[in-house]
């Protein structure tokens, strides 16, 4: 394996890195080798609990995990849990110069997701619509719900349609639409959208 570089460790570094409007908190993908994605989080946790200056900067660490059931030889059900993603471990975190050197050089970790070895581009954060699904999924963000909005103005946000307003007639959570009454050429006309193409009107 290849020797990792050495991590500077002066606090200083750090302290002259501030929070910006364009440095949020984002979700991003820490590869990991396979069967070591525990203790990757395990030290991701220890270097956001560490006190240290790069503890700010470290929010959320996870390794999603999922119920299944095995069927056994004598026919029963045995309930077992899984990785829902091997060799990934998400990490909510500001990436900084510094930040993006050290998670990526700590033990058992091959790189980020998104983010070319040899290379200075920092890795892409995972938008909402790609980690949504997972949070729920394992239960940190409850599923929103939209009947509240049947019979309610929205603002399209997406598609074709982007900037129109009209009154939601039709939700599907489970296909991820609703369909919108939209006033098209003088003629109330539906407009289906996914759940992610709109704003509520209030």
């Amino acid at each position: 394996m290849k020797k990792k570089e050495q991590i500077n460790d002066k606090e200083d570094i750090l302290e002259t890195e501030t929070k910006s409007k364009n440095e949020e908190a984002k979700w991003y993908i820490v590869q990991t080798y396979s069967g070591y994605e525990n203790s990757v989080r395990e030290d991701l946790l220890k270097l956001a609990n560490s006190g240290l200056p790069i503890s700010k900067f470290i929010f959320e660490v996870i390794c999603p995990k999922e119920k299944y059931f095995k069927i056994k030889s004598d026919g029963t059900k045995q309930e077992k849990e899984r990785k829902m993603f091997s060799g990934y471990v998400f990490v909510k975190m500001i990436i900084t110069e510094h930040t993006w050197f050290v998670v990526r050089n700590l033990p058992q970790v091959t790189n980020f997701l998104g983010s070319i070895k040899g290379n200075n581009a920092k890795p892409v954060p995972l938008n909402d619509s790609e980690i949504k699904p997972i949070l729920i999924k394992i239960g940190l963000i409850k599923k929103p719900s939209y009947e509240h909005l049947i019979n309610k103005k929205v603002e399209i946000t997406g598609g074709s349609f982007v900037g129109k307003i009209g009154t939601v007639s039709f939700i599907d959570s489970s296909k991820n639409i609703m369909v919108v009454e939209v006033d098209l050429f003088g003629r109330n006309t539906p407009i289906e959208i996914s759940l992610s193409s709109f704003k509520e009107i209030t």
